[in-house]
C-alpha cells in the first residue's frame, strides 16, 4: 500500500487560470496543470530557487519536486507544441498560512511576502 500523498505548501494561487492559444479559444485539447505543478516551476524557473530550496519551501521532499518538475515540463510543452489550452487547476496543495503573525511564510521565493513589503 503506497504511503498517503503529502500536502505540498503553495504560496499564493495563480493570477491567471489558464492560457489559451491564439485564434483557438474554446477549441484547443487542454492540459492540466496542477496548482502544485505552478509553484514548482514558478519557484524554480522564475524565483531561480534550487531543486532542494523548492522543496523546503513546499515541505516536500527534494526526489518530490523532482518529479513534479517533471511533469509540469512535459504538460508546458505539450501545449506549447500542439498548440493544446493550458488549465491551472487541482493538485494537492495547501496555500500559505502566513507564519508567525506576519501574514506570510518569510521563506524565500514566497509570493505573499513579496506583495506584503510592496503594500507596505
Amino acid at each position: 500500500m503506497p504511503r498517503p500523498q503529502k500536502c505540498r505548501r503553495v504560496c499564493q494561487l495563480p493570477r491567471c487560470a489558464g492560457f489559451t492559444p491564439a485564434g483557438q479559444a474554446g477549441t484547443a485539447e487542454r492540459v492540466i496543470l496542477t496548482v502544485d505543478e505552478y509553484e514548482v516551476i514558478r519557484l524554480v524557473d522564475l524565483e531561480g530557487l534550487t531543486q532542494e530550496a523548492c522543496a523546503a519551501q513546499m515541505e516536500i521532499a527534494r526526489t518530490t519536486v523532482t518529479g513534479i518538475y517533471d511533469s509540469a515540463r512535459r504538460k508546458l510543452a505539450q501545449a506549447l507544441v500542439h498548440g493544446k489550452s493550458l488549465v491551472i487547476q487541482g493538485g494537492n496543495y495547501r496555500l500559505c498560512e502566513g507564519g508567525q503573525g506576519r501574514g506570510c511564510c518569510q521563506k524565500r521565493g514566497c509570493r505573499r511576502k513579496f506583495q506584503t513589503t510592496e503594500e507596505n
